[in-house]
């Protein structure tokens, strides 16, 4: 299972996704600010692994604010959740999670101050293993939508490493095929400018031996008539995973 991010003792741990595939190198982010700056420079990316990422920041964050009192500690956490929401404006899993988080907040504010961080930190951890249990079942319903073999064309990055870890999504699916028993074969669209496929994609799916053709983003037009000619014309039982 590859672990993009994960809660630690140390603070949040992050696989730096900006040194692969050549590094595989982890990261671990002792306060909310430095998890703040990992989803920034994309050291986590991916909507879901944003999300988780933020709410752990945000728990992080809730440890080490100061405030004894309830008051003083929601102008410290509403400082944490404003700060960590500008870090990625076009992420809706970013804002979701926030707002979960001030939703545990309000849900618990009769409480004392450290119990108050308690459950925030509850709440992210449980973001965390909600993900990996949504990726999964997505995946394991997805799998009957692909063909018994064939080639299946992705885009962009949208596996482990865009979540909380685990399967992922559109990569998940194809995980889930081939552990039923299916024979595919993934054709990568590098994905300009960032390489997410050519770096992330190709690199996830050899980890776990599954047969990757990394290709220039314009063949893909190409590549998937090719693959319905050698299979008998029409359209054939191929699928564009994003």
């Amino acid at each position: 299972m590859i672990k993009t991010l994960e809660w630690t003792g140390s603070g949040v741990r992050f696989l730096d996704q900006t040194k692969l595939p050549s590094e595989e190198t982890y990261l671990t982010c002792a306060t909310w600010e430095e998890v703040a700056e990992a989803i920034r420079t994309m050291v986590v990316r991916g909507a879901p692994a944003i999300g988780v990422a933020a709410a752990m920041g945000v728990a992080l964050g809730a440890q080490q604010a100061e405030g004894d009192h309830v008051s003083e500690f929601r102008r410290n956490f509403e400082h944490i959740c404003e700060e960590m929401a500008s870090t990625r404006p076009t992420a809706v899993n970013l804002f979701w999670a926030i707002e979960r988080m001030r939703q545990r907040f309000e849900a618990s504010v009769e409480l004392p101050v450290k119990q108050i961080q308690q459950a925030l930190v509850t709440e992210a951890q449980r973001i965390y293993v909600e993900d990996l249990a949504a990726n999964e079942a997505l995946s394991k319903h997805g799998a009957a939508l692909l063909p018994a073999s064939g080639g299946v064309l992705t885009h962009c990055n949208a596996g482990a490493l865009a979540t909380a870890g685990g399967y992922g999504t559109a990569l998940g699916v194809i995980r889930a095929a081939i552990e039923s028993g299916k024979k595919l074969h993934v054709f990568a669209d590098e994905t300009r400018p960032v390489l997410q496929g050519s770096r992330l994609t190709a690199w996830e799916l050899q980890k776990d031996g599954i047969p990757t053709t990394v290709i220039a983003d314009n063949m893909a037009g190409v590549m998937m008539p090719g693959q319905d000619r050698r299979r008998g014309g029409g359209r054939g039982p191929h699928r564009r995973q994003r």
